[in-house]
């Protein structure tokens, strides 16, 4: 029988009180994180997955065979301009996240960042979760041929996951549904 393992209270006070910063909103704790994997000739490629933590909602996915910090900020500023400045954004200790460039540029921007603890990807669970997710439900069942194709398979997935995947979490509804409003039903501006 295994050994019962220590339970981890590094989340908690002495009073019983949550340390973890708690998404309260769209756009308070975005969090981000990456994948690897392969295209069938055995080549490597890597995702980007930046997601909001309130929501659920997949905010994008990079893929490339090479992603750097230069790469991180680029995203971000796509997805700052389409969607706004969050408070926070989480990541692990990664060279990539934790580069100079990255964290002076995120603090110029206004947002601040929530590094996890090294060794504690318990710490960041909803992109821990996405990556699971995105592993058992798309990468392990499909062969990439190409980059090209990765990026189109990968992205149709993730318009799925916001827009047709029913979360638990959110009372089995995707977290991005797809709504057409009737032109008639629209509200005016006046």
């Amino acid at each position: 029988m295994p050994m019962k393992q220590p339970k981890k209270g590094r989340l908690w006070l002495n009073d019983g009180s949550c340390v973890r910063l708690r998404p309260e909103y769209r756009n308070h704790v975005w969090s981000y994180d990456f994948v690897h994997h392969r295209t069938d000739d055995g080549r490597a490629f890597r995702t980007l997955n930046i997601l909001d933590e309130h929501s659920r909602e997949c905010l994008a996915i990079r893929v490339k065979r090479k992603l750097n910090s230069t790469e991180v900020i680029d995203a971000l500023t796509d997805l700052f301009i389409l969607r706004g400045v969050p408070v926070y954004i989480r990541s692990d200790n990664g060279p990539e996240f934790i580069a100079e460039a990255v964290r002076d540029w995120i603090k110029a921007v206004g947002a601040k960042t929530a590094y996890i603890e090294p060794g504690s990807p318990w710490e960041n669970g909803f992109c821990e979760s996405f990556n699971g997710r995105m592993r058992d439900e798309l990468l392990n069942g499909d062969v990439f041929y190409s980059l090209r194709e990765a990026q189109i398979i990968i992205e149709g997935w993730r318009r799925h996951y916001n827009t047709k995947r029913p979360h638990s979490a959110l009372g089995y509804r995707p977290p991005a549904p797809e709504a057409v409003i009737p032109m008639d039903q629209r509200p005016t501006m006046h």
